[in-house]
This record gives structure tokens, C-alpha cells and sequence, in this order.
């Protein structure tokens, strides 16, 4: 009877003298038995389709130059908009939590690292340093609701230099009279405009290849010394069930654009404006190429500017060369405008 009682000890299943289950070596961050799932997969081999997913999310960060612009101009609409692929991971991030997917989760440390790489040194503040002068450019649009409160804005920001585009009609009255007191000196060629704290001379219109005046040069007597100043619309760009993004205007005229820029005298230049167009866009390189963004080498974040009810991207620019060092860039408070005001303080060195 006691070995029987013994036998039966032994044999029961969670009985009091059944050995403790040896514990299971953890693996690699713990993953290694993360589980299987009911056809037995494992965690190396669920996910797989999340995988390619962020490996195709990392190949556009990292060739998104290569994607091509012959059909529906698709390169410019993803440089357009490239930090928000970023929103991929996340989203991707889910199913691979789900899916318990070691794969898929090595995998989107690709498109994480690629989109630091790009984009990470725009998240700091990287402002710094006492600056001579502020600049604003501002496209107010033609339909603004809240003229007052756009004049309002532009004086308060203590600007030397403001450009404006889509000026128009009784519209543009308003700006001359409301801006009058701060800036003593403007111009206005076409649909854009320069107010000034300092004295402006050698105005001249810039041929955009679009028949009507939307960019003029001007320059500005500051008081460390005379800076070249472009003021420029861009042609705007539609998204088009038909012809895709079309930006086939925008482009000739950043070209154009371009070409006057590069052949300036006055070594001080800047421009300001809507371009229509984000730095990564490489259509405007004509214009980007030989200048530097206020907001990339100064500014805290992306500083999206367009729609103002939620800025998705930077498309208007105050860029610089020549010894002008910017020291700060931001936006300003949405008004009337379906833009916001980019604005930027400059040492002159």
C-alpha cells in the first residue's frame, strides 16, 4: 500500500511533491519565446507583412529623391508632405504589438532611425544669440477675414522688414493705411508688397514667366548696411484627379526666380515668401540650392505655415545668403489669413 500511495503521488499532476517547471531562458530582449500563435508561427515569424510595410516606409525616407516626377509629379507631392511619413510608424507599431512580431518590430527601427536623420535636428530649439533686425513674410490672401487683426499682428511683431503676398483691391488700402506709422517706407509691384523700417531703393519687377508681376527685388539700407531683398509668389500648386499634382508653373517660375537670385550683385540677399513649395520640394531647388531656411538653421520644430487651422506644411520661407546669419525663426499667431506669418531675426555679420 505505500508504494502504491507513493505511485500515485508521483503520478498526480500538480501534486505537492511535483519539481517546480524549470523557468525558460528569457532570449534576446526577451523575445525569443515570445509565444506562437495558434498555427505555430514564431515571433520571428509573425509580422512579415508589417515588416515589408516599414522597410517600404524607410526605402521612401531614404529615396524619396529617386521617386519620380513624370507621373502626376508624385516626387514633389511626397517631398511635400515627407516628415508626416513618419506618422507610419505608429501606425504600423500596433499591429506589431498584436502580433507579438519581433520582425516587424526590428523593421521599423529603420524608418525610425531614417526619419531622425532627417528630421531629428529640426526638433531642438536651436536659436540663439542677440540679432539686428526681424523680418516677417506674410501671405494675408485675398479672401483674409480679419483684415484689423492682420495689420494688428504684423506691427506688433516688431518686424524691420515685412513682405506681404496676395494684395488686392480695397484690401491693400488697409495695409497701406494700418502699416503706415510703423513703416515709413513701402512698395507695392503687382499682387506683393515690402513695408520698411529702413530706406528702400533699386526696385525692380522679377519675371516669373506668368505675364503678370508676382516677385520684385528691392534693396533695404539697414543700419549695419544694404541687404537685397526678393519678395516672391509662386505660382500655386492643385492636386488633380487628372493630372495628379500639378506643378509645372511653380517650377518654371522657381527656376526663373533662381536666375535672378544667382545673378544679384549686392552680396546680402534674402527672400521672402510663398514659394508654393516646402525645402525638400527638389523643383524648387533652383532657389533653395543657394540659400539657407531661417527655420532650419534657427528655428524650433518644422514651423509648418499652410492651411493655418492646421498646418500640415512650410511653405512660406524667409531664407538668406551672404552673411546673414539667422538667430531666430517662428511663426506667428494665426489671423485672418489662411496662412500663417513666418517671421525671423538676422545678425549682420
Amino acid at each position: 500500500m505505500a508504494q502504491a500511495d507513493r505511485t500515485e503521488r508521483i503520478a498526480a499532476p500538480g501534486g505537492a511533491d511535483d519539481p517546480a517547471p524549470a523557468a525558460r531562458p528569457a532570449g534576446f530582449l526577451g523575445l525569443r519565446h515570445w509565444g506562437r500563435d495558434t498555427r505555430g508561427a514564431t515571433t520571428w515569424r509573425r509580422g512579415l507583412v508589417v515588416a515589408v510595410l516599414a522597410v517600404l516606409t524607410g526605402a521612401l525616407l531614404a529615396f524619396h529623391a529617386e521617386v519620380p516626377n513624370s507621373v502626376g509629379n508624385l516626387g514633389s507631392l511626397l517631398e511635400t508632405f515627407l516628415p508626416w511619413v513618419g506618422l507610419a510608424v505608429p501606425v504600423l507599431l500596433v499591429p506589431a504589438l498584436l502580433r507579438r512580431s519581433a520582425t516587424a518590430l526590428l523593421a521599423l527601427l529603420l524608418p525610425v532611425v531614417l526619419w531622425a536623420n532627417l528630421f531629428g535636428g529640426l526638433l531642438s530649439d536651436k536659436s540663439g544669440g542677440k540679432g539686428d533686425w526681424t523680418v516677417v513674410s506674410h501671405n494675408v490672401a485675398a479672401a483674409n477675414t480679419d483684415v484689423p487683426a492682420t495689420v494688428r499682428g504684423l506691427v506688433s511683431s516688431g518686424a524691420g522688414i515685412v513682405a506681404l503676398q496676395e494684395l488686392a483691391g480695397r484690401a491693400l488700402r488697409s495695409y497701406e493705411t494700418g502699416l503706415a506709422d510703423a513703416y515709413p517706407y513701402h512698395t507695392v509691384e503687382g499682387t506683393v508688397g515690402l513695408w520698411s523700417k529702413f530706406p528702400i531703393s533699386g526696385i525692380a519687377p522679377v519675371d516669373l514667366k506668368m505675364g503678370w508681376t508676382r516677385a520684385f527685388r528691392a534693396q533695404v539700407a539697414t543700419p549695419q548696411g544694404p541687404v537685397a531683398v526678393y519678395v516672391a509668389h509662386l505660382p500655386s500648386v492643385r492636386l488633380k484627379a487628372e493630372g495628379g499634382f500639378t506643378v509645372n508653373q511653380r517650377d518654371a517660375s522657381a527656376q526663373a526666380l533662381g536666375d535672378a537670385i544667382q545673378a544679384e550683385p549686392v552680396r546680402k540677399v534674402l527672400l521672402l515668401g510663398d514659394l508654393n513649395g516646402t525645402m525638400n520640394d527638389r523643383s524648387l531647388a533652383p532657389v533653395t540650392s543657394q540659400m539657407r531656411s531661417a527655420q532650419g538653421a534657427a528655428g524650433d520644430g518644422f514651423g509648418f505655415s499652410w492651411p493655418a487651422s492646421f498646418p500640415m506644411a512650410r511653405i512660406d520661407q524667409i531664407l538668406s545668403k551672404g552673411g546673414l546669419a539667422p538667430v531666430d525663426s517662428r511663426t506667428l499667431p494665426r489671423d485672418g489669413s489662411d496662412h500663417l506669418a513666418v517671421a525671423a531675426t538676422y545678425r549682420y555679420n
